[in-house]
């Protein structure tokens, strides 16, 4: 039986498909970044703070913190792929969070006990990336679908 949240049986829409994605490769970066080699200066990560040196692909700043929240933001998103809206709501939501998480980067001073997580400018603007994408993929993805359930 399928809903207009559901389509048929095995399928995924694009935006399901999109979530699905983006979820399954925040997992794998989370994964990724309890991994000595691909993770630098793996011997130096902490729980949080800016105290952590460990850096992953030798760019992105990681703690041990930010490593989980990738693994939950993971879940999240495979989990909220399973309907139209849940996929639509982790994309957009999800992408307004990076967006907060990115102008937080700016404005903090990176050598405070306020970068917990922690960021570095590589990682700042990663965040706006991932921001406007998942909100754009959102909203793209979702427009067609949106038109069809407002006329109906």
């Amino acid at each position: 039986m399928t809903t207009a949240n559901t389509p048929h049986a095995g399928a995924r829409t694009n935006v399901q498909k999109a979530a699905l994605a983006v979820g399954a490769v925040f997992l794998l970066v989370g994964l990724l970044g309890f991994i000595p080699g691909i993770t630098s200066d793996y011997d130096t990560m902490q729980f949080a703070g800016h105290e952590s040196e460990a850096k992953l692909l030798g760019i992105f700043q990681v703690s041990v913190l930010h490593n989980i929240v990738h693994l939950l933001f993971g879940a999240a998103g495979i989990a909220m792929a399973r309907t139209i809206s849940g996929a639509r709501s982790y994309l957009l939501y999800g992408g307004i969070v990076y967006l907060v998480l990115w102008i937080y980067g700016l404005v903090i001073d990176q050598n405070s006990a306020g970068n917990f997580v922690p960021l570095n400018g590589a990682d700042n603007w990663l965040h706006f990336l991932l921001g406007v994408g998942m909100i754009a993929l959102a909203l793209l993805l979702t427009r067609d679908h949106t038109r069809k359930t407002a006329r109906a």
